[in-house]
């Protein structure tokens, strides 16, 4: 049954797999963070081509139109700061413009807050303004994103260890959630293969 495999492939992607060439694993910041132990459980989200296979995140059509993903979503969380940080390696890409890490607002004024992409190539850009963020991700490099959100307040990105850029970014009070693997941009078309791993997530 569908529902049996997508527990067992969540279960499977949440134990700390780790991408062999992964930069080291720090949280950002450091200083009061509480690790989030064990880590929630997320829900699979496979729609129009998009396949979740373990920790493995895959868009097999180049179809540029519709609602196609491949992600897992975590719970939702409404106060207080929230770090994310995981690695992906995008295995291999013949589409572009492929959102990779979400922060996403929930209802009443549901819609995606920060969508982290990538372009076939390797050029990492945020989908809201199109702006280049710092190192890049070509097919087989393994990088590592962390988000820091404090609801209500604000939101930053870090790729590599670098943050992306030196001013906040505002944050409205609400309901929020982290996404990751593979999602058509409405600009975007796969095919995409990306490998997600090392996740954790701390609060203070």
């Amino acid at each position: 049954m569908r529902t049996t495999r997508s527990l067992a492939v969540a279960a499977l992607a949440i134990c700390g797999l780790i991408l062999s060439t992964a930069p080291a694993s720090a949280e950002e910041e450091p200083g009061g963070w509480i690790p989030v132990s064990p880590l929630p459980t997320p829900k699979l989200q496979e729609r129009g081509c998009g396949v979740i296979n373990a920790n493995v995140f895959e868009l097999t059509c180049n179809t540029a139109s519709g609602d196609q993903r491949a992600e897992f979503r975590y719970p939702t969380y409404t106060d207080g700061t929230h770090q994310f940080e995981g690695r992906f390696r995008i295995e291999s890409m013949g589409g572009s413009r492929i959102s990779l890490k979400q922060t996403f607002r929930e209802n009443p004024n549901a819609g995606s807050y920060f969508l982290l992409a990538v372009e076939n190539g390797g050029r990492l850009y945020s989908v809201h303004g199109g702006a280049t963020l710092p190192g890049s991700a070509p097919v087989g490099t393994t990088v590592r994103v962390n988000t820091i959100h404090q609801v209500g307040v604000s939101h930053r990105t870090y790729i590599n260890g670098s943050r992306i850029n030196s001013t906040d970014a505002p944050s409205a009070s609400g309901s929020y959630y982290d996404k990751l693997g593979a999602y058509r941009t409405a600009s975007g078309y796969g095919p995409v293969k990306v490998t997600w791993g090392g996740v954790k997530m701390w609060t203070k």
